[in-house]
């Protein structure tokens, strides 16, 4: 008798702690997280940023002397590096004697900046510090990313929602006669310009919600909120890759891909924020919370 206790004691404990094997769209999900996680903990990520300077027209002494128009964060910069230099629409670095500042591997004395909106944008580098310009609306900055912040070196993982089969859902694409105009809000206040092809519709629970995509059906891409914001979720909305259309023609969302703006990390990034269209009136529980950190 005790032998059969035994047996069936065993046989509960072993195949009851079986686990299913993880179907191909958790697979998917489980990859897409893994990606975005290593990518985060690249040197040159969003968790390396520490600084957004914008520029007054003429000069900008700077350094980590706080007499500096702008101030680099103590201990890593020299006192006085340089200035930036920004008449008009145009900006140039000039570094003092004795500091050596590097752009593409070589020693930089004086540069004609060329910013973030163009095809090459100017990298300057001291230490593990490197810096860029960067263009919003007419306003032109100084974007600081340290390669030994540290958000970065503390940094592991983002919580998620559990994944869940059924945010993936299916979308039906309704092309515009013409491309629209959609005018962006971000985080410092300015408006960019995107172009909308169409707009996404589609049921949760039997409710139908639209969603208007930047891009082309091939490329997809959303900025959305939802009432999870501010308290599950970051309060100014998340981002969404969707995916092109299937070999059948179908279009999914699958909001267990949603994930973080810059701004959830850092203050110091200038991310688009939810238009009016893109803000659904419901809990989108999938995709990536909240993140908190010691170090923002």
């Amino acid at each position: 008798m005790k032998k059969i206790i035994i047996l069936l004691f065993l046989n509960i404990f072993l195949f009851g702690c079986t686990q299913e094997p993880d179907t191909p769209h958790i697979k998917s999900v489980k990859e897409f997280h893994s990606k975005r996680i290593e990518r985060l903990k690249q040197p040159n990520s969003w968790l390396s940023l520490v600084g957004l300077y914008w520029l007054k027209e003429g000069k900008n002494n700077f350094g980590s002397d706080k007499s500096n128009d702008i101030v680099f964060p103590e201990g890593i910069a020299p006192k006085f590096v340089g200035t930036f230099s920004l008449e008009d629409t145009i900006v140039t670095i000039n570094i003092n004697k004795g500091i050596n500042v590097f752009h593409n591997d070589s020693l930089v004395t004086s540069l004609v900046l060329q910013n973030d909106m163009t095809e090459k944008p100017t990298v300057l580098k001291h230490g593990s510090l490197n810096w860029y310009l960067i263009k919003r609306g007419d306003r032109f900055g100084i974007r600081l990313k340290d390669s030994e912040s540290k958000l970065l070196k503390e940094f592991d993982d983002i919580d998620m929602f559990s994944i869940d089969q059924n945010w993936r859902i299916e979308a039906e694409f309704e092309e515009y006669d013409q491309p629209k105009e959609v005018d962006i809000p971000t985080a410092i206040g300015t408006i960019e310009k995107g172009t909308a092809h169409g707009k996404l519709i589609f049921n949760i629970d039997g409710t139908q919600f639209s969603l208007e995509p930047l891009g082309k059906v091939d490329g997809l891409f959303l900025v959305f909120g939802d009432k999870t914001n501010g308290e599950e979720t970051y309060g100014a909305g998340r981002f969404l890759i969707v995916d092109k259309p299937d070999s059948t023609g179908k279009i999914f969302i699958d909001f267990n891909k949603a994930f973080n703006p810059p701004c959830v990390f850092t203050k110091y990034a200038t991310c688009p924020l939810p238009t009016k269209e893109n803000y659904l009136n419901t809990e989108i529980i999938a995709g990536e919370k909240n993140f908190h950190s010691n170090y923002q």
